[in-house]
């Protein structure tokens, strides 16, 4: 049996679809030279939202609103998104993301400003779900915020967590690929934590608080 799994990666990330609104969402972040997840990571958001059912959730690295709609997509129709980025456009385009798509303000609480400013003044124990998509640098301080938000059961997710398939090799020491590495690293080996590692995009890394 062949171990080349990439005919079989290339036909996942192929399998999922878009529609306008997402189409548009794309648009904007290629106008504002952002990169959104792939479309494989925006339709594994909604089935995770979509089988958790989270009633609030916070996400770190808004873009022009690619990944908060596809969350939106799963989540009930009674909860709330809390999304926080750095770049005032960015937040202005991920709203008329939202809006096109037909989600009222409401379900919506944008933020600007720094993460690791903003996630250590939001309550602990009170989100479901927290999705990390930001910059690198950063990245094992915003873990250490996001488990400390969740309640328990509440799930954690890291984009980019083989950065560019980077983390798994070895011969790769450029700093932000080792940041990524010890993420992946201390994250398996947290009691508190139940994770899984997914090649979805440019990497998915889950964690369950239990």
């Amino acid at each position: 049996m062949s171990t080349d799994k990439t005919t079989s990666w290339a036909y996942c990330e192929a399998y999922a679809t878009g529609d306008e609104s997402a189409y548009r969402a794309r648009e904007r972040s290629l106008a504002l030279r952002l990169d959104p997840v792939t479309p494989a990571t925006a339709a594994l958001l909604t089935v995770l939202a979509a089988s958790s059912r989270p009633a609030t959730v916070v996400e770190v690295g808004t873009g022009a609103g690619v990944s908060g709609l596809s969350l939106l997509r799963g989540m009930p129709s009674n909860s709330v998104l809390t999304t926080i980025d750095t770049d005032i456009r960015a937040l202005r385009a991920a709203r008329d993301t939202f809006r096109e798509a037909g989600f009222e303000t409401k379900r919506t609480r944008t933020i600007s400003g720094a993460a690791s400013l903003v996630l250590p003044r939001l309550t602990e124990n009170s989100y479901d779900m927290v999705f990390l998509d930001a910059d690198l640098a950063n990245t094992a301080e915003y873990v250490i915020e996001g488990a400390r938000l969740l309640r328990r059961g509440g799930m954690l997710i890291v984009n980019d967590a083989l950065h560019q398939d980077r983390v798994s090799q070895p011969a790769h020491r450029d700093e932000d690929t080792v940041i990524m590495r010890d993420v992946v690293r201390t994250l398996r080996g947290e009691d508190r934590l139940a994770s899984t590692l997914l090649p979805t995009g440019t990497g998915v890394l889950l964690a369950v608080r239990r």
